[in-house]
């Protein structure tokens, strides 16, 4: 009996942490102890200061303050499943988070370097530019239009499954079983109209007439030969995706990334007048202050204060 209720309390330990999250920690780990092997350093147990090389070195590399969060997240992780006390426990001189604030003050003093919201012409632009009736172009036709239609985080686009489509008169109804602001999985409904520019129903409607309407990832890979492989889209090949659409657009490639779509479904929803309670219901916000943000850049320069004497 106790055997059995170990092996539950496991179970539903493992359970804590959303797929996404644990694939993103997996990943992350691995590349740790790659780093460590590497450097001849003892991946487990961590010593505070090997982690707090690690992410300076993640920091010289470029990457955001959030990916470092969530790489310690991770080290963290790894440790306690394995029942480790993770270096952040044992950091009595603070090294990891001296390191932390270091790294984020240095930013503090850069300028900022956001990517740029896409606009729904250029989008059209560069579905455009995924010309033709091969199998790339269709699926590719179909995750720029979706993405933005329902302004999806990449993450929340290769996750989606075929069983998370469903078709109705006025449109098509997604459920996002995993996202960011829901990581205990209680899903999320978003609805997606026809649409006359974009068109993202027809288009998605084109991709399943190729894919089938089987079970399994809504976006397949396609490997070189042009055949589907049953494995999801990455979350970078989402962000590739975009940058090479653009740049066959004629617009600038390195300013546009994986949010360029949804943040460009809430620029665009704010310039068409969309209240913030309509836009919070298809972009899933918990804040209201960050789609403000959108707001603010929309509307820059309506009502300027300075319209009348400049």
């Amino acid at each position: 009996m106790l055997g059995d209720e170990l092996t539950a309390a496991r179970s539903f330990r493992a359970q804590a942490k959303a797929a996404n999250t644990i694939r993103a920690y997996t990943s992350d780990w691995n590349q740790f102890e790659g780093w460590c092997d590497e450097r001849g350093l003892e991946p487990r147990p961590a010593r505070p200061e090997a982690v707090a090389t690690y992410l300076a070195a993640l920091a010289m590399a470029g990457r955001a303050d959030s990916t470092i969060g969530r790489h310690l997240a991770a080290i963290g992780w790894k440790h306690r499943q394995e029942g480790l006390v993770a270096p952040t426990a044992r950091d009595e001189r603070m090294v990891i988070a001296d390191t932390l604030a270091g790294i984020r003050r240095e930013r503090r003093t850069r300028p900022s370097q956001k990517k740029a919201a896409i606009t729904a012409k250029d989008l059209a632009a560069m579905i455009g530019a995924a010309d033709g009736e091969g199998i790339r172009s269709i699926r590719d036709r179909a995750v720029l239009s979706l993405g933005m239609a329902a302004a999806l985080r990449r993450s929340e686009l290769v996750a989606l499954e075929w069983r998370d489509v469903e078709m109705l008169d006025k449109g098509l109804k997604l459920t996002l079983r995993h996202s960011k602001t829901d990581q205990e999985g209680e899903g999320q409904v978003i609805a997606v109209p026809v649409g006359k520019a974009l068109k993202p129903v027809e288009r998605l409607t084109a991709w399943l007439a190729v894919r089938g309407k089987t079970a399994g990832p809504l976006f397949y890979q396609i490997d070189p030969q042009g055949r589907l492989i049953n494995k999801p889209m990455s979350d970078r090949s989402i962000a590739r995706l975009i940058q090479k659409y653009a740049g066959r657009a004629g617009l600038n490639a390195e300013k546009v990334a994986g949010h360029s779509l949804r943040a460009g479904f809430l620029t665009e929803a704010s310039r068409a007048g969309a209240t913030i309670a309509k836009m919070q219901e298809v972009s899933r916000h918990k804040k209201v202050e960050v789609l403000l943000g959108y707001v603010r850049s929309a509307d820059l320069f309506d009502d300027h204060a300075g319209d009348g004497f400049l």
